[in-house]
């Protein structure tokens, strides 16, 4: 579960952080995400590496509505949600057994919040 959602965690803000480089060619919000995409670490990883199962992965299957992007914008918000829930599941599942990873994720949660938002309304004129 680690393993999963710290991956989509640190994909989904590459996507972003890639929109934002080469579509709108700004460097300061490229850069917000890609400093918190470097904050999405823990010291463990090739233990967790260790346990992966990808090739077993009940729900590895796209849906439909996974398929279905009409806009970068739609991109970008489905890239959003899903780092704010990688993150949210990290920040749970880190109270079991280390407090200072659970912080972690639920302050990269927050930022992913503030990001999005700051994104959206300069991009897309949206909220």
């Amino acid at each position: 579960m680690i393993d999963a959602n710290l991956n989509r965690l640190k994909e989904g803000l590459r996507v972003i952080e890639d929109i934002l480089r080469y579509s709108f060619n700004n460097k300061a919000l490229a850069t917000s995400i890609k400093t918190l995409r470097h904050k999405c670490k823990i010291d463990n990883y090739i233990d967790i590496i260790k346990q992966r199962e990808s090739t077993h992965d009940v729900l590895k299957e796209s849906i439909n509505d996974e398929m279905q992007r009409e806009s970068l914008e739609n991109i970008i918000i489905a890239n959003f949600k899903r780092t704010q829930e990688s993150s949210r599941v990290l920040e749970e599942i880190y109270k079991l057994e280390n407090k200072v990873y659970s912080e972690t994720f639920k302050n990269i949660r927050y930022e992913l919040y503030v990001l999005e938002k700051q994104i959206l309304l300069t991009f897309f004129n949206k909220i």
